[in-house]
């Protein structure tokens, strides 16, 4: 008989497969008919793949490629697409107000956690909720203040002569094209490192990365990757296999590094005016270690590779245009006797450069993608349409900004569109939001344009600048919720006066 209930043990285990495998398949075909035909979303264009599963959606991520996918399915579909089962992007003004711009009477749409990566140390003014960030941003608001800039100021322009001085000296040693995106990096993230920890990160003086500034770019590619798992039943186990244990590795140092200059930076006390300083000054018990720890490393990616980024697309787009450069070179060598006189106060005149970095903004916005919130239960009006709660919706920038139906000649680096050119006129500016808008704005948009336009009016007054490789589509490259930019090439000749 042993056999015979070995057969009927193997026959029982097959039928329960197949059963199985059945009702699977049914599940799956039935769970795409109904995102096709009788989900909420069912009416909104879009590819029907996209519809049924959100994989499409995830494999551009993963692949570096979900800025271009997002913004060829907009210039397919129209100014709303829906991108996964459960999610919209948006390329109009209104929905930009809709989503995130202050909501009289109503509580702001909440961020999409699994689109945010949480911090071990506890939520950063980025991810925390409406109370917290409300908090939060409170207490380092003054840090960002126009008279902590100034106070700032002597601090910011320390780097940025150590910039001009290096570039001076390669350029005198011979005339080797230099990558700017690693100088630009150098420079921003010694600044924000001083303005942070205390100290510099001796990139400019070395010439060359911090290893911990490596393992920063590392990890932005590593988090798009655990973005990924997260969607996926079980990723949180299956991603100590699929990412690389040398990236999570790096991710942990990363952690350990900045518990180390943190308690540094603490032990300098309150007298310096940095970030942390004017956080003690106000209340030493207004963030928590953990929360001190958490927000000093936003800032440290936030506010350089942000900076760092705008400005070499604002060069690429510059030497690639000598009509445009031509005319920010004069209107700073016009207005600047000698580079002494390059401030914070005296660039606010710069009125073209200005329109240069808005145009890089709009050309090469440093964070593409769209910043999905979640809309709340029981659903609400978005660009004039009803959208049912618990949908992921976002505004993708990239995409917006290249929209003709927002820009005239979108894929031109026209910064005259800011001066009030009437070809450009009907741009619709309202959508142009590079630094957010509403409660959740980037509380370091000052600091950024003062930085961005100090360095590049030292540049520009020192040294004349051409690219290397004038054949190089130095924009064809992939995002992992930033740009992975390649390097960019320049040939650097000091100014003689």
């Amino acid at each position: 008989m042993a056999p015979l209930n070995g057969a009927f043990s193997l026959n029982s285990l097959l039928l329960t497969l197949s059963v199985s495998t059945v009702l699977a398949i049914c599940y799956v075909i039935g769970l795409a008919i109904y995102n096709l035909c009788f989900h909420p979303l069912a009416s909104y264009p879009g590819p029907k793949l996209h519809a049924i599963t959100r994989i499409p959606y995830l494999w551009a991520l993963v692949n570096g490629d979900q800025v271009r996918q997002v913004h060829d399915l907009h210039t397919r579909y129209g100014s709303v697409v829906r991108i996964c089962p459960n999610e919209l992007s948006y390329t109009s003004a209104e929905a930009v107000k809709d989503i995130y711009a202050h909501r009289q009477g109503k509580p702001e749409m909440q961020k999409n956690k699994i689109f945010y990566s949480m911090h071990p140390g506890g939520p950063t003014m980025l991810t925390a909720d409406r109370q917290d960030h409300a908090r939060q941003r409170r207490n380092l608001s003054h840090a960002f203040s126009d008279s902590s800039m100034r106070a700032q100021e002597a601090l910011i322009r320390k780097y940025i002569d150590l910039l001009i001085q290096r570039l001076e000296e390669h350029a005198e040693s011979g005339n080797k094209p230099l990558n700017f995106c690693s100088w630009y990096n150098f420079t921003t993230f010694d600044v924000i490192g001083d303005l942070t920890f205390g100290e510099p990160f001796d990139c400019l003086e070395k010439s060359d990365y911090h290893p911990w500034v490596s393992m920063i770019f590392d990890n932005v590619k590593t988090s798009s990757y655990l973005k990924a798992l997260k969607y996926v039943p079980g990723g949180k186990w299956m991603s100590s296999f699929v990412v690389p244990k040398r990236l999570l590795e790096r991710m942990k140092t990363h952690a350990n590094i900045t518990t180390e200059k943190l308690n540094k930076r603490l032990a300098l006390g309150t007298d310096r005016p940095d970030f942390i300083g004017h956080i003690l000054q106000r209340n030493e018990k207004t963030f928590s270690f953990d929360q001190l720890k958490s927000n000093s490393s936003l800032l440290i990616v936030a506010g350089s590779e942000t900076t760092a980024t705008l400005l070499s697309g604002v060069t690429y787009h510059l030497l690639r245009s000598p009509d445009k450069l031509k005319k920010v070179v004069d209107e700073v060598r016009m207005t600047f006797a000698k580079a002494e006189d390059i401030s914070i106060t005296s660039v606010g005149t710069l009125s073209y450069m200005l329109a240069c970095l808005d145009e890089g903004l709009r050309m090469y916005p440093p964070v593409p993608v769209g910043l999905p919130r979640i809309v709340p239960e029981g659903g609400d009006i978005i660009a004039g349409k009803w959208v049912s709660g618990g949908t992921i919706v976002s505004v993708s920038h990239y995409a917006a900004y290249h929209s003709p139906t927002n820009f005239r000649n979108p894929e031109s680096f026209v910064p005259e569109r800011f001066l009030g050119d009437e070809i450009y006129a009907d741009d619709n500016r309202p959508v142009f939001n590079p630094f957010s808008t509403g409660p959740r704005n980037c509380i370091g948009r000052n600091l950024a344009y003062a930085e961005m336009r100090l360095i590049l009016s030292k540049l520009l007054f020192s040294f004349d600048l051409e690219l290397a490789d004038k054949e190089q589509d130095w924009l064809d490259h992939k995002t992992y919720t930033l740009w992975e930019k390649p390097e960019l090439n320049v040939k650097v000749k000091k100014v003689v006066r």
